[in-house]
């Protein structure tokens, strides 16, 4: 057991000294993770867009009409821009100075006063979804509100008392309230996975360069000699990654949770075992597709080709029941899939492993299974190599 113990710390130092003499890989290990989290997170640190630009046209040119525009322009997600006509506000919208324009018919005023429906007319830019969905919601929020001031106005000359005419202009009164995601920000959807998705492709594309280089180099028969056997030499290239890559996750979950201002609601045990048991699974799985390549620039590019689609199709673009099945077959082989849907309920709802003990179990399953594929790429990759006098 001693001889053993050494032989995976002779492997584990010597992986060090693999990344810090090969550019590729230190750049991908040691910066690439600081610099993505920092650079992406800087991007949505806002988590929501504000003053979006939208042409407002007036023909009714009434009270009403300016209180509309006014307290549109009062919100927070709109900054109006003022044009003289119609055709004024979409020739701004399709020269691409507004995401959208607004515009008030001549008698809007007077038919809302008479209790008669007046149309106003909303037209957003659809190819942009965030600022369109955004000045949706926003302007149909601020629409309902004034119709519901004015029919109560109404009803209070009719002689009801406010409470009576409350009632009668606003029968239902929907109280909104997004949970986890209070301000419902893109920033706050996408930030705690996109740094979970560094973690995860970084390690990836470090771990399957190196054995990727390994075997350009024919040093794996070399590496299974010096770790007495296929298992030593696997657990002494993943020791390295192992605790790399849990110092990183601690990094992320407390830094940059606090810096970025995200909520966490969760158990921080809970959470630790997690990321332990995610990043234990990703280490077969790199050190498998490794075994898949004659270099190392073949496996970084596949890697890096591989980012967004493991994003798309692990089940928080899009959820996974509404996927192709052969996708959910797909998405089922990714470890991300079961990871992410625990993460986001530990540290978005405050949930436990407990709660989802299916797919904790899934995501142990995946290690078992990428651990085995490993074992056998390295065990061919083995006899290819001859291994060479130490």
């Amino acid at each position: 057991m001693p001889e053993v113990k050494n032989n995976i710390g002779a492997l584990f130092l010597r992986e060090i000294r693999l990344v810090a003499g090969n550019h590729s890989l230190l750049l991908t290990l040691l910066l690439a993770p600081l610099f993505y989290v920092f650079f992406y997170g800087t991007i949505y640190s806002y988590k929501v867009e504000e003053k979006v630009v939208l042409a407002v046209a007036d023909d009714d040119r009434s009270e009403m009409s300016r209180m509309f525009v006014e307290q549109m322009n009062n919100m927070q997600i709109v900054a109006v821009m003022r044009a003289a006509s119609l055709e004024e506000a979409q020739e701004q919208m399709y020269r691409g100075d507004a995401q959208g324009y607004f515009y008030i018919p001549k008698g809007m005023q007077s038919k809302v006063l008479s209790l008669q429906q007046a149309d106003v007319v909303l037209a957003v830019n659809g190819a942009r979804f965030l600022p369109s969905s955004e000045l949706t919601g926003a302007i149909t929020q601020l629409g309902l509100t004034i119709g519901a001031g004015v029919r109560l106005q109404y009803q209070e000359k009719m002689g009801l008392n406010s409470t009576m005419a409350l009632q009668e202009a606003m029968p239902v009164n929907i109280d909104y309230r997004p949970l986890y995601n209070p301000q419902a920000s893109y920033g706050g959807f996408l930030l705690p996975v996109l740094l979970v998705l560094i973690l995860q492709q970084t390690l990836l594309l470090g771990l399957s360069g190196s054995i990727a280089l390994e075997r350009e180099n024919n040093n794996i028969g070399r590496l299974v000699t010096m770790g007495g056997g296929l298992s030593g030499m696997l657990y002494g290239k993943a020791a390295f990654y192992l605790l790399l890559y849990l110092a990183y996750a601690a990094f992320f979950m407390t830094v940059n949770y606090q810096v970025l201002h995200l909520p966490f609601r969760g158990s921080y045990r809970d959470l630790a075992v997690l990321l332990f048991l995610f990043i234990l699974t990703l280490i077969p799985m790199a050190v498998w597709i490794g075994t898949l390549f004659k270099s190392q620039l073949l496996a970084a590019q596949l890697m890096a080709f591989s980012t967004y689609p493991f994003f798309l199709i692990c089940g928080y673009a899009w959820p996974f029941e509404s996927m192709p099945p052969a996708l959910q077959g797909l998405s089922s082989l990714l470890p991300l899939t079961p990871f992410v849907k625990v993460y986001t309920s530990v540290v978005q709802t405050g949930g436990t492993l407990r709660e989802h003990a299916g797919s904790v179990v899934h995501l142990l399953l995946l290690w078992v299974f990428y651990l085995l594929l490993a074992l056998w790429g390295l065990k061919r990759l083995n006899k290819k190599q001859q291994p060479l006098s130490l």
